[in-house]
């Protein structure tokens, strides 16, 4: 690949990374030692050399970035589809939707063996497409037609 073609990638690039990367190829391309090249650039030379080597053995293609998995989750896809389940199942129930972190902590314990901390429970509840809002408790003697009948009733500046 020829300059004019390294000095439009480096340009169009978004990246910065990758950019860097350009960037030292062209300046082996213009001739500069890999020594100078990571002077230039303010990295080290063991990247300059990566980049170089990659580039020689694989073309362009080489200075991608690679995929960074993460670490891996600690339940499997089963296992959280089970607890979106029992999310799910206890906030339809009657005895109340409630959930709390701590419930949800114990139930991952017993079923999993598996401890998450609080701020890890809502990470993964908001993973599974959940969000963490809870409901206006109602009184349990609350009636709706009291409260429409209390509505209907005269403000006391009305005439």
């Amino acid at each position: 690949m020829n300059k004019p073609n390294i000095l439009a990638l480096v340009k169009s690039e978004k990246s910065a990374r990758k950019r860097m990367r350009y960037l030292a190829l062209l300046h082996f391309t213009e001739g500069h030692s890999r020594t100078a090249i990571a002077t230039m650039l303010k990295v080290s030379r063991t990247s300059v050399n990566k980049w170089v080597t990659t580039y020689l053995s694989q073309g362009l293609s080489g200075l991608d970035d690679k995929p960074n998995p993460g670490r891996p989750p600690q339940l499997s896809l089963a296992q959280q589809a089970s607890l979106k389940a029992f999310v799910q199942q206890r906030s339809l129930s009657e005895q109340g939707g409630r959930l709390m972190a701590k419930d949800l902590s114990h139930f991952i314990q017993s079923e999993f063996g598996v401890t998450f901390k609080q701020a890890n429970i809502y990470r993964l509840l908001h993973q599974l497409g959940f969000s963490w809002i809870t409901t206006r408790s109602r009184h349990p003697k609350q009636s709706e037609a009291v409260q429409e009948a209390f509505k209907k009733l005269p403000n006391g500046n009305d005439p």
